[in-house]
């Protein structure tokens, strides 16, 4: 006899305007900040997880990555293919020098568009191919994102380094510190009950 596959549940991790964190099975009605959680207790309130459950298997396997650079007229009509479709995916944006080296390591080129489709990569734009490519992967033709779906925010290629001081920044001289000694001598003041003139 085959035991019934349990099915997951979503939890609700909801913090009370007193700070007090509870978990329920249920959505309250009100409440500070609730974080719906998958059933491995991690949060599911991102945005694959607001993806149909078809869609989000396809971008789990062949996850989708555009490779842009500003005023680049191939990669807005390769952005709008996608967005006009529904496909989420990530964009890394090509502007440094460091970026331009990581895409030529990345996919031997220096131009863009490139569209990654899993481990397929297409260089430059063409709406047959891409479109191609996304139908072997199993995208659906038609949008099926969710309505209020929110795509990310274009991100560089290769993080941006913490900026340097430069060389006449970094010699210049230091303020004094400024310490608890006490008074020059002339500044203190001698009493009977303070002979040496000592001050904290």
């Amino acid at each position: 006899m085959t035991q019934p596959l349990a099915q997951a549940q979503t939890l609700y991790r909801i913090v009370g305007p007193d700070g007090r964190v509870t978990f329920s099975d249920k959505p309250p009605a009100a409440a500070a900040k609730v974080t719906p959680l998958s059933a491995d207790g991690k949060d599911a309130g991102g945005a694959a997880s607001a993806l149909p459950y078809e869609l989000r298997q396809v971008a789990a396997k062949y996850p989708v990555t555009l490779f842009s650079a500003k005023e680049c007229m191939p990669c807005d009509e390769g952005r709008t293919l996608l967005r006009s479709r529904g496909i989420p995916f990530t964009e890394k944006t090509v502007e440094s020098n460091d970026d331009a080296e990581s895409l030529k390591r990345l996919a031997n080129t220096s131009s863009v568009p490139l569209l990654t489709v899993g481990g397929q990569q297409i260089k430059g734009y063409s709406a047959p191919e891409w479109t191609q490519y996304l139908n072997a992967a199993g995208y659906p033709e038609k949008n099926k994102l969710p309505a209020g779906y929110r795509y990310a925010e274009p991100s560089p290629l290769v993080a941006a380094k913490p900026t340097e001081l430069a060389p006449s920044a970094a010699k210049a001289p230091e303020a004094p510190a400024r310490t608890s000694a006490p008074a020059p001598a002339a500044a203190t003041r001698v009493s009977p009950s303070n002979p040496a003139g000592i001050q904290f």
